[in-house]
């Protein structure tokens, strides 16, 4: 009255949707709509006219690492779902869409034998690996320390790229956690037992310089091998005086000292730069221990609630991971 203004309502000439749904609706009815809305999260369902259910991401595939809702749905689609949650006090619907097929893990053991090959499609990428889908909603982790036998990966970026096709080895399945973890290296044999052959102390070799570090050079020796001439015990200013005589591509020679499979390197003696290197496994566990290398163990793929953060594709993490 001390505004002289008047409130109307056109909505309430009707009564409200919720009211007219199905009194026998119940969780687990399966139901048809439209794609109203969609987010990041998940898609708004119109089932019918004022009553939407939400289709949460999670609730779109049995993958067990989330996408976004535009990778599943569109605003207009018709679509069916299950109702998985319904109350009518809150007015709130939960429906889902994966639930019209059949888990894909349920089977998985005898699907996707340990120790069995398949070919699958990369999907993400992490800094400590890539996820490769082998179907829709079957994805596993290849770590970075799977990818090859002779080379020390920093990033998976440096091999393969997204969407590539790659073929993979079943490294692990478990069918509880909903994890597979798979190995690019074991599609082949693990070459070691002849590159400790082909390598034999004393051997002269010969490899371009791929990276000067702080405390040796690295090589590309024959066989994609990486051979590292560590310096000797000069002081940090000599070391550097002796790197600038040096540059990444250049070929230079040296005689292999020793041969660490596990470490995937070989040991290479130059007498210009490591005279006064020792033979003690010590000095080369030290000098190895400090590359700058894959930290930790393997990283358990992720599960709900943690994926959207550790899945990111971003060129940070990779400028960062560069660096």
């Amino acid at each position: 009255d001390d505004k002289s203004r008047i409130q109307l309502g056109v909505k309430q000439l009707s009564p409200h949707p919720w009211e007219a749904l199905n009194a026998e609706l119940k969780e687990g009815d399966k139901v048809n709509g439209k794609v109203s809305v969609l987010a990041d999260y998940g898609a708004f369902v119109e089932v019918v006219d004022g009553v939407e259910g939400l289709v949460h991401v999670s609730e779109m595939s049995w993958s067990t690492h989330l996408r976004s809702a535009q990778d599943f749905v569109k605003v207009g689609d018709k679509v069916e779902a299950i109702v998985l949650a319904l109350d009518r006090n809150e007015r709130k619907m939960s429906l889902g869409i994966k639930q019209l097929t059949k888990d894909p893990w349920t089977d998985i053991t005898a699907k996707y034998p340990k120790g069995s090959k398949h070919t699958g499609t990369i999907r993400n990428f992490t800094n400590f690996g890539i996820f490769v889908e082998l179907e829709e909603g079957i994805d596993g982790l290849i770590h970075v320390s799977d990818f090859s036998w002779t080379k020390i990966i920093r990033h998976p970026k440096e091999i393969v790229e997204k969407s590539q096709e790659v073929e993979v080895k079943i490294l692990e399945v478990s069918r509880e956690s909903r994890r597979i973890s798979l190995g690019l290296k074991q599609v082949e044999e693990d070459p070691w037992p002849e590159l400790v052959k082909i390598f034999e102390t004393g051997k002269e070799v010969e490899g371009e310089i791929v990276r000067i570090l702080d405390k040796g050079i690295i090589l590309l020796l024959e066989q994609e091998v990486e051979g590292i001439i560590p310096f000797g015990r000069q002081s940090k200013r000599q070391r550097k005086e002796l790197a600038t005589n040096y540059k990444p591509g250049q070929v230079i020679s040296g005689v292999v000292m020793e041969v660490k499979p596990e470490d995937k390197k070989v040991i290479v003696f130059v007498d210009e730069l490591s005279s006064d290197v020792s033979l003690e496994k010590d000095d080369v566990k030290e000098f190895l221990n400090n590359q700058v290398e894959p930290e930790g163990e393997k990283i358990e793929i992720p599960v709900k609630g943690s994926e959207k953060n550790d899945l990111e594709d971003s060129e940070g993490s990779v400028e960062s991971a560069e660096k």
